[in-house]
């Protein structure tokens, strides 16, 4: 799909249509920043599926024809790259890690952490896994009892800051039983500022601090004094224990003993980005994916008793998955949360940038031009199937198995739009945290489908949460009641 800008009757990026820009500002204006990625979906249903922006002085191609972003995930790190822009603001921020690395940089970390986060360290880490959802089922049991309403995002957010540190970092910080000291309430802050500083058309912060700059810093230093910590902590044990140099037991500690090895190059502010990169993507979109599930799942009650017989039959007299494989099964769960995932992305776009000029789709471009991939447009197009925007679980099993020219036209709608849904992208630089962020979806769902009567999961007004947009896409407002569950 890409190729060197060699290709004759190429067009340039002014022959795309797009909103007409504003002098100076471009269509920054007519952007809502909580709301930046509906407004781009509309346009491209406006103007098609390649148009081009203008963002202050930056002219922008975006996409939403999944084919091209496909190809183009596939293509990174070598002909596309994150935009620099962004890549300064997060290193300012002291976040450097994986997710901002690019070429050998981001060959080199991208196998430390991609170790800790396989399937053979998230088995031997599961009985910790097991400790932290059981604090969460008893959290659920006080909330039953007293009909406590729960700020449903705040809760799950806990629970995923204390699965990432305890996986990552060896450290049960357990903000779900101390909530005064809650690490949360200040990553809260990091992506909300991060994304508007990444489409700010000036970096006033370099200049002039303002209020909301200096109050940033002071939560900005709390988690950089947290991170400390982490590091502090795991360095004494492994001076205690010379042999964790050689056999880590978690990410931190192979980071450590990476940036302790001349020879691997990891710098102290690398070890201190990875950290902070893994706090916030473990806790930011496992959670939003979660409040987004469970939302759908009390609003079609269908699906959700479907799911607790699911559960039920496969955790047998337990009341939360207590086994390994059995926690990775629970078909009926993932299907739910992939679904979720296709129709509330957490990441609706991406942003890229070209490495070299190259022609996409008949479109000359030149080094350094910034793309937004749209994720969602295509995961909900009706052309394959007309029920593309309802959530219907069942589509991912009847998705797979092999194609043949016999299958009925819904399971063909259904591979369309399992193929279009890259909730973790795509390509080398796949998210590595997908397969613990799967696990701890089915622990936390199997726990309440197997406890719990979802009574309530909605806004406070009962109206649709409305979607938010931070860097990542959140649920505004849902809160949650549950009850205690009845079974025989």
């Amino acid at each position: 799909m890409t190729a060197p800008m060699q290709a004759s009757g190429a067009r340039p990026l002014d022959s795309l249509p797009g909103p007409r820009a504003w002098p100076w500002v471009g269509n920054l204006p007519q952007i809502d920043p909580l709301r930046m990625h509906a407004k781009l979906e509309a346009w491209a249903r406006q103007y098609g599926p390649l148009y081009r922006i203008r963002l202050g002085n930056r002219e922008m191609l975006v996409i939403s024809r999944t084919d091209l972003i496909a190809a183009m995930l596939r293509d990174r790190p070598d002909a596309w790259r994150r935009p620099r822009p962004m890549q300064n603001i997060i290193r300012e921020m002291g976040g450097h890690g994986l997710f901002s690395a690019e070429g050998d940089d981001w060959r080199r970390q991208r196998k430390l952490v991609m170790g800790a986060f396989d399937p053979g360290h998230l088995k031997s880490y599961f009985p910790s896994l097991v400790r932290v959802t059981e604090r969460l089922r008893a959290r659920l049991d006080d909330a039953a009892r007293r009909g406590e309403v729960l700020d449903l995002q705040t809760v799950l957010m806990r629970y995923t800051v204390d699965v990432t540190a305890g996986l990552a970092f060896g450290i049960d910080m357990n903000t779900q039983q101390q909530p005064h000291d809650a690490l949360q309430a200040h990553l809260d802050k990091v992506f909300p500022m991060l994304m508007r500083r990444i489409f700010a058309p000036f970096p006033w912060w370099r200049y002039l601090r303002l209020p909301s700059d200096r109050a940033f810093e002071r939560h900005l230093v709390k988690v950089h004094e947290a991170i400390g910590g982490f590091v502090s902590a795991a360095r004494e044990r492994m001076a205690l224990d010379p042999r964790l140099h050689e056999k880590p037991t978690n990410l931190l500690e192979a980071l450590i003993a990476a940036r302790d090895d001349e020879g691997a190059g990891l710098s102290e502010e690398e070890v201190v980005g990875n950290v902070m990169t893994v706090l916030l993507a473990g806790e930011d979109t496992t959670a939003n994916t979660l409040c987004w599930t469970l939302h759908l799942l009390h609003t079609h009650r269908g699906v959700w008793g479907e799911l607790m017989s699911h559960v039920d039959a496969a955790l047998g007299g337990d009341d939360l998955p207590r086994n390994f494989e059995v926690a990775r099964g629970l078909e009926a769960i993932e299907h739910s949360v992939n679904e979720a995932m296709r129709l509330y992305p957490v990441a609706p776009f991406l942003m890229l940038e070209s490495n070299a000029a190259t022609t996409l789709a008949g479109i000359s471009l030149s080094r350094g031009t910034t793309a937004i991939c749209l994720m969602r447009n295509g995961a909900v197009d009706t052309r394959p199937t007309a029920d593309a925007a309802a959530f219907r679980p069942r589509r991912w099993s009847e998705a797979s198995g092999p194609a043949s020219d016999d299958r009925p036209a819904v399971e063909a709608g259904s591979r369309s739009l399992q193929k279009a849904s890259m909730p973790f992208g795509a390509g080398p630089r796949m998210c590595p945290g997908r397969y613990l962020a799967m696990l701890e979806m089915k622990m936390v769902l199997a726990t309440v489908a197997r406890n719990f009567e979802l009574v309530e999961v909605n806004t406070e007004d009962g109206s649709p949460p409305r979607e938010r947009f931070a860097f990542t896409m959140s649920p505004m407002g849902l809160k949650m009641r549950v009850a205690a569950r009845m079974r025989g």
